[in-house]
């Protein structure tokens, strides 16, 4: 058995029993992960240089940057403003409860990068709507979580620097940031497409009603209150649109290769700070938004930020160690020893991503596994821009809506107060369609926006 294997099945091994056994953070699962591995492969001697990788890639501080923009947004109540201008156009139609939690959720959850944080501040608006229209209270739990962690493949989510940085290490320069995410909004858009479908099937099984027109917000006094709101998402994503449009005939000419590029990379730290200034300009309560209160906001969104930030930080450990141990190497020698045949090896991956997702988060996925990933996948003629851009779907989606480490559908059951047998029976039908999805994308039988 390849070496690789080995240190495979100790990192899962120690999460499970860490994370699962003794109920311990994920976080920590991970760290005594790494010094088991530490000292399994006899690496001490290196611990200084696995520390420095993790702590020193520009691509830590992108995410930290977009997980703080996602506090300030929560706390400060602009997306909800959102939320009422959807759900005044889309709660007219039956099940229409579940198509805002679809688009409201997918949106919120692409900012925070948080599946479970974004079930409990979208979800305790979108689910108790969803239940009074009709929704069973397994559907509306489900529908919640699952458009939730869909949020981890969307742009601008944090999760998304990590697959960029993956694709870079392998093929240096050759990819803009914009250009990736154009890509990523492309795939995004099928699977936001494939949940609709599947909450159209669900809604016409279970007979779903449009909400009560006493519920409803007008769509003139949502426009009224929340117009503003609606110029978030053009503030993140414009100047990405605009990297991935003008860099050749714009950028290049005016800056240089060297500046374009800078100016590429330096989008991901400085756009969450100006929708967080924005945020602060457009609130209603400004007393939300002094000195005094931000700090304090900041200061209880550690408990947020720090446990994402760790997990990511020790998962660049372990990729570097890895990396060391040529990990990486052997896997895709074992994969390509067995000869698969594309769509063999689309299958492979899927379920293998499927399975560490239910132990591993998937950044640190992204992280550690990524470039084997995307090597592999290009052997086999997958495109590996499409690669890269799917490993936040396979990965960090995948992982949140399988049990046992799809905490969003715990998440949406503690709202929807649904019934864990039948929540988990019904979680299953959307996995299924997620893993579907996933193969289709990967195959390339679909067209995608940016390739």
């Amino acid at each position: 058995m390849p070496s690789a294997f080995i240190y495979l099945g100790i990192l899962l091994l120690t999460i499970v029993i860490w994370f699962m056994v003794f109920k311990r953070p994920v976080y920590e699962a991970i760290l005594i992960s790494f010094i088991i591995l530490l000292t399994v492969t006899g690496t001490w001697g290196n611990i200084g240089s696995y520390i420095e990788k993790g702590l020193t890639t520009s691509l830590l501080y992108s995410m930290t940057a977009f997980v703080a923009m996602s506090v300030v947004l929560t706390k400060t109540k602009v997306v909800d403003s959102c939320i009422a201008i959807i759900l005044s156009i889309l709660g007219r139609i039956p099940g229409g409860a579940g198509y805002v939690s679809i688009i409201a959720s997918a949106f919120m959850g692409a900012l925070s990068g948080s599946g479970p944080g974004n079930v409990m501040a979208t979800g305790s608006i979108t689910i108790p709507a969803m239940k009074k229209s009709g929704f069973p209270p397994e559907l509306a739990a489900n529908v919640e979580s699952n458009a939730s962690y869909m949020g981890n493949m969307i742009p601008p989510s944090s999760n998304i620097v990590a697959a960029l940085g993956a694709y870079t290490a392998l093929y240096g320069e050759e990819l803009t940031t914009g250009q990736f995410w154009v890509v990523l909004w492309g795939i995004a858009i099928w699977f936001i497409l494939q949940r609709i479908l599947t909450l159209f099937a669900f809604c016409k099984y279970y007979k779903v009603k449009p909400m009560s027109k006493e519920e409803l917000p007008t769509l003139k006094e949502s426009l009224k209150v929340g117009w503003q709101g609606l110029l978030l998402p053009i503030i993140i994503l414009l100047p990405f649109v605009f990297d991935f449009m003008f860099k050749e005939t714009l950028f290049t000419e005016r800056l240089g290769a060297a500046g374009a590029k800078a100016l590429s990379s330096s989008l991901l730290i400085f756009i969450p700070g100006i929708a967080t200034l924005f945020a602060c300009l457009i609130t209603k309560d400004k007393k939300m938004v002094t000195p005094n209160k931000l700090a304090e906001m900041f200061g209880k969104g550690v408990k947020t930020i720090a446990p994402s930030v760790a997990v990511c930080i020790i998962g660049y450990m372990i990729g570097a160690m890895f990396a060391d141990l040529n990990v990486s190497e052997e896997m895709q020698v074992f994969i390509e020893g067995v000869n698969f045949s594309k769509f063999g090896l689309v299958l492979f991956i899927c379920l293998l991503t499927c399975f560490l997702g239910m132990v591993i988060p998937g950044s640190s996925l992204v992280v550690i596994f990524g470039p084997v990933f995307i090597t592999t996948l290009a052997s086999v003629g997958v495109n590996p821009i499409l690669a890269a851009a799917m490993l936040p779907c396979i990965c960090g989606v995948m992982c949140g809506i399988t049990p046992p480490l799809g905490l969003g559908m715990y998440a949406g059951m503690s709202l929807a107060e649904s019934d864990f047998s039948k929540t988990f029976k019904n979680n299953m039908w959307w996995v299924a369609g997620q893993f579907v999805m996933q193969v289709v994308v990967l195959m390339g039988w679909l067209p995608i926006l940016g390739l």
